[in-house]
């Protein structure tokens, strides 16, 4: 046997420690898969225009229902309108964003990974 190993790993180090580890990124992963799960199944709702125009989005990033008052449809100002379904669309995106960045952030205690 080489010098600095012992039947229990390296330099005496026992394995005890890396399997702790192990242990946790395991839970770590499990516990990742299921709020992502659960991110997916969420919805999200912004509103522009005062409300004239609604946009719902899942978890998964995508849109689900599109609700346009009919007092905001004006033939002469089509542009409006579609600005007012870009914002609502980009707000409801964001809310899921945020919220999926803040799930991980509790999961991952601050330790900075890239999620």
């Amino acid at each position: 046997m080489a010098k600095g190993f012992n039947s229990r790993g390296m330099g005496g180090m026992g394995g005890g420690m890396n399997m702790n580890m192990i242990k946790q990124a395991q839970k770590m992963q499990q516990d990742m898969l299921k709020m992502q799960q659960e991110l997916e199944e969420k919805t999200y709702q912004a509103s522009a225009g005062g409300g004239v125009v609604t946009a719902t989005v899942s978890g998964k990033r995508e849109l689900k229902t599109l609700e346009i008052d009919p007092d905001a449809v004006d033939p002469d100002d089509v542009e409006m309108l579609q600005d007012l379904i870009v914002a609502a669309v980009n707000e409801a995106m964001r809310a899921a964003e945020g919220d999926a960045a803040s799930t991980m952030q509790k999961l991952t205690g601050g330790l900075g990974l890239p999620f």
